[in-house]
């Protein structure tokens, strides 16, 4: 229940940390550009559009430079790393880290906000500008303040303000001025901006990730796109400010602009300056970072990776073993893979299933999508005959990552649950307890270990299996029978002669389908009741959770931790969740 309360309270610190510096960031801006004397005059055109289009604009940059940095993955793993060996950093934090993406999103959705109000903002003060230049005519009517500001820039000694000093009837508005360059760098710039952000937003669903995901790849990558126009749309400087106003006094002028002059007393004309471009200061350190971390992936992935051997497991699974100079990695990290035979361009994540103490590395990848089914292809998995090393696909490798699961060492009890191929990092975790228990002089903090694993069917079982088989004898014959406890549910994937047969083999010593000594579990969990268990028989102790799968029963876990978490005496819950 505390550390529940202390990544809640984390989360919640960080989170009003940002909408603090959006909120009071989007005030200071607004103040000044809408109660600043320096832009008085500008006000007057356009109305309350220019301070909430420059508010807007200013938070834009903001977010700008922070939606980079979620994504620099070495950067994101750096971080993790000093947590990992700095006492100071709580593991509440490295939760924190684990969240890159989900804030990543959410930056995502406050530009698309900021933009909608930027663009509306500026459609009024565009239309406010064209109406000013069209029809703010002195002529022969009487000299307004309006007209006054109109006319300036016609006049020896006066400076622009309006940045519109054309007529344009082929569009309302005047906005065709945008498209012919009048309003050249500001113009063209926020329409390609704003047009490129929409692409990259509404491709990055979870539909079209999941099924498209070149397009995803593609249109993602148009951000070099977005980050050159917000480099260059401020530059134009149409948005300008009074710069005389030690001479010009406006509480007395604005009410006299009949009598403005060059040199007149005490109404020179007001002098107008081009806006600075601020956009750049924000962002170019972020563009550094990610070309940096872009580098660093670039140099990896050119790496010789030597694919060791092929395995063909049931339920169209294949294990890849390779190996790569200079490869470290810890249990339940990850790895992008790309394979250029049948793309160029697409990195796909996957939990490592081996151990670091393996003198190999190794994923295991079910067929569901084009990509690894062409994958299956390439390594000769649906060949009846063995294919030869050399005649396999290359690879290239990205990584490795760290994941919530690094953690799982750093508590006296674990809870991992993996649903479907979710398995696969708790592969590589106990793998790795295999081979440490091995050493007779190393000691585990970690003693015990819950493992759930939910499957759809019954072949899925068959690749895991032997591991789990594996382990349990060898614990058993050190001793420590109890140290894993493994329960395995089928949701679906019998029929009712496979039911029967399981039926008559319920008394037999091993399982009817996965041939290990514990029973088969079929339907799915009752986790109230499981967490109850589990929170009576470790009294006082940390348990960790980690989970691999559906974000549905991510949900249900996460409320369980929570639910059972005792504040004093009794079990204390930490969830963790896989992100890639």
């Amino acid at each position: 229940m505390g550390d529940r309360l202390i990544n809640e309270g984390l989360k919640t610190i960080f989170l009003l940390l940002w909408l603090c510096a959006n909120v009071g960031y989007w005030m200071r801006v607004f103040w000044t550009y809408e109660f600043g004397p320096q832009y008085f005059y500008i006000r007057h055109i356009t109305g309350l559009g220019v301070s909430i289009a420059k508010a807007c604009g200013a938070c834009l940059n903001l977010n700008s430079m922070l939606i980079l940095l979620p994504v620099c993955r070495n950067l994101i793993s750096f971080f993790r790393g000093s947590c990992e060996t700095n006492t100071l950093c709580r593991r509440s934090v490295r939760r924190q880290l684990d969240k890159n993406i989900t804030f990543h999103k959410t930056l995502a959705y406050m530009i698309l906000l900021l933009n909608i109000v930027h663009v509306i903002a500026h459609f009024f003060n565009f239309r406010n500008l064209y109406n000013h230049f069209r029809f703010g005519r002195c002529d022969d009517g009487p000299v307004t303040l309006s007209c006054t500001l109109r006319d300036l820039s016609d006049k020896d000694g006066g400076t622009w303000l309006n940045p519109i000093q054309y007529d344009n009837k082929g569009l309302p508005f005047g906005f065709g001025l945008i498209l012919q360059g009048v309003i050249p760098i500001a113009g063209w710039s926020g329409v390609v901006l704003t047009l490129v952000f929409i692409i990259m937003f509404s491709s990055a669903t979870e539909f079209i990730r999941r099924s498209y995901f070149e397009t995803f790849w593609i249109t993602h990558h148009l951000f070099i796109v977005y980050y050159g126009m917000i480099l260059v749309h401020g530059t134009g400087g149409i948005i300008r400010s009074q710069s005389n106003l030690a001479d010009h006094n406006i509480t007395l002028c604005k009410t006299i602009p009949e009598t403005w002059a060059p040199e007149a007393q005490p109404c020179p004309y007001p002098v107008f300056v081009d806006g600075s471009a601020a956009s750049w200061m924000w962002v170019v350190g972020p563009i550094a970072l990610y070309i940096l971390e872009r580098t660093i992936r670039f140099a990896r992935s050119c790496q010789k990776v030597q694919l060791v051997k092929v395995v063909k497991h049931p339920s169209k699974v294949i294990e890849l073993q390779m190996k790569k100079y200079g490869f470290k990695m810890l249990s339940g990290q990850y790895i992008f893979l790309k394979c250029p035979p049948i793309s160029h361009i697409q990195w796909h994540p996957f939990t490592l299933t081996s151990a670091p103490e393996d003198d190999f590395f190794s994923v295991h990848i079910r067929t569901v999508g084009d990509w690894t089914t062409d994958l299956w292809k390439a390594m000769g998995a649906d060949a009846k005959t063995n294919t030869e090393s050399d005649d396999l696909a290359r690879v290239a490798v990205d990584g490795p990552f760290g994941t919530a699961s690094l953690d799982v060492f750093k508590y006296q009890t674990a809870v991992c649950v993996g649903a479907g191929i979710g398995v696969t990092p708790f592969a590589s975790i106990l793998r790795s307890i295999w081979h440490q228990s091995m050493s007779p002089d190393y000691e585990l903090k970690l003693k015990k270990v819950y493992f759930f694993w939910i499957c759809p069917d019954t072949n899925a079982f068959e690749w895991f299996s032997e591991l789990l088989d594996s382990l349990e004898n060898h614990m058993i014959e050190q001793g420590k029978a109890d140290f894993l406890n493994y329960n395995i549910y089928l949701t679906r994937g019998w029929n009712n002669k496979q039911a029967k047969n399981i039926y008559l083999q319920e008394e037999e010593e091993v399982d009817a389908i996965t041939g290990l000594r514990q029973k088969t579990n079929y339907g799915r969990p009752k986790w109230d009741d499981i967490f109850k268990v589990i929170a009576e028989e470790n009294p006082g102790k940390s348990v960790g959770v980690f989970f691999c799968g559906p974000k549905v029963l991510s949900q249900v876990l996460h409320k369980c931790s929570n639910k059972h978490s005792s504040i004093s005496g009794g079990a204390k819950f930490f969830y963790n969740k896989e992100n890639f």
